[in-house]
């Protein structure tokens, strides 16, 4: 619990409300339950801060599973070629603290939140990880070349995040152009950002 927490929580009269979902709802380690529900997930909202606390928000899609539980304690998720910004990783650097989401707006319509602290690791780097390698070879049949990195969490915190706004979706086939520097599949300048900077 954060310092800023108790404060509100005293504040708004939610201490003994706070202190049962702590109790009741809140890990420090991803359950057997939850490392199903992620193995079933294909997207994930990812927030980070560099060292002065600002923060990002942003979106890491992949086929389902992507993100792998390789224990209790540790998750994995691939990093494949963006921007070039690197602002997700240029925080990691800074400040390893990192807080994951897990949606399932097509099935379960429940989410489930996991912070923690990231690292970064290199392709090669992949077996220095504890796993065996069976997880491995499997990682690097179903990733191909895809991945030009990797980011490691390890687990401080598992907790649900209610079902009751998650609006229920219908999923469509999409042919995803991974890696693609096309504009055109990119978005383009769908904010109009680069037109009306050329006035």
């Amino acid at each position: 619990m954060s310092r800023g927490e108790k404060i509100l929580q005293e504040q708004y009269g939610t201490t003994k409300k706070a202190a049962s979902f702590y109790e009741n709802q809140m890990l420090n380690y991803v359950n057997e339950e939850m490392a199903e529900f992620i193995s079933k997930q294909g997207m994930v909202f990812i927030a980070t801060a560099d060292s002065s606390g600002n923060c990002d928000s942003s979106f890491r899609a992949g086929s389902a599973g992507f993100v792998r539980v390789i224990d209790e304690k540790t998750l994995i998720y691939p990093e494949y070629k963006g921007n070039g910004v690197m602002a997700s990783l240029g925080n990691i650097i800074e400040n390893p603290h990192i807080g994951l989401m897990f949606i399932d707006f097509f099935e379960q319509n429940i989410g489930l939140h996991v912070n923690g602290k990231a690292s970064i690791i290199e392709n090669k780097e992949l077996t220095s990880l504890n796993m065996i390698q069976k997880m491995v070879d499997d990682i690097k049949e179903k990733e191909g070349n895809k991945p030009e990195r990797w980011v490691v969490i390890r687990v401080d915190e598992a907790y649900i995040h209610c079902s009751k706004h998650i609006p229920k979706l219908k999923q469509m086939d999409k042919k995803i152009h991974w890696g693609t520097d096309d504009e055109k599949q990119k978005g383009g300048d769908f904010f109009k950002v680069k037109q009306r900077k050329n006035f």
